[in-house]
């Protein structure tokens, strides 16, 4: 039985207008072309096939609402780093995004990263976006399975201590189902945080 068994996709948004209605609470998932988000959506949600995958990085053009539960949603947000994206397209998140964190529903944000790449000064740059000081951050090591553990508990260390006290960081595995349980919970302590 999936954790979330209404989950659907509610819309694709292009320009602020077409944005929801700005009531109950909303997560935002980010992360690199290619760190897993995705799959990191599916896990946690409990669906298969809820966010699309992809072999190619950088599918993701608009920001995706999913509903997982009655006024309790996620936006998966266009990955950012290689993608093979024209210079005019990626130009036009930026309003957007930055509309994004305007959102008094907006309750926190879920970055997702590879844990054998580490923090780079992007995702820092997006912990930054989403004022961490009014808005509950939590990072997920992914694909934490292609790791031994020794090598996982240095990169958990290691992400830790960059992050300091702006965000929460977890090992994470889609593919294992390492880390799902706890990345639920906090999922769901970010929706329940109220609006700063």
């Amino acid at each position: 039985m999936s954790q979330y068994p209404k989950a659907e996709f509610l819309l694709s948004v292009a320009a602020p207008a077409q944005f929801p209605v700005d009531l109950g609470a909303e997560v935002a998932f980010a992360g690199r072309s290619n760190a897993g988000k995705s799959s990191a959506i599916n896990a946690i949600s409990g669906r298969k096939a809820l966010a699309r995958t992809s072999k190619t990085p950088g599918q993701t053009r608009l920001l995706n609402y999913f509903e997982l539960e009655t006024d309790h949603r996620i936006v998966d947000l266009p990955g950012y780093g290689y993608a093979a994206v024209n210079p005019e397209e990626r130009r036009k998140w930026v309003p957007l995004i930055d509309a994004l964190r305007s959102r008094a529903s907006l309750r926190g944000l879920m970055l997702v990263v590879d844990v054998r790449r580490g923090l780079r000064d992007e995702d820092l740059a997006l912990i930054d976006w989403a004022e961490p000081r009014h808005r509950g951050v939590h990072v997920l090591l992914a694909k934490a399975d292609k790791l031994n553990q020794a090598e996982r508990a240095k990169a958990l260390r290691e992400a830790a201590a960059t992050l300091g006290e702006i965000a929460t960081v977890q090992l994470f595995s889609a593919h294992s189902g390492l880390g799902v349980e706890p990345a639920r919970e906090r999922l769901a302590g970010l929706w329940a945080a109220a609006a700063t």
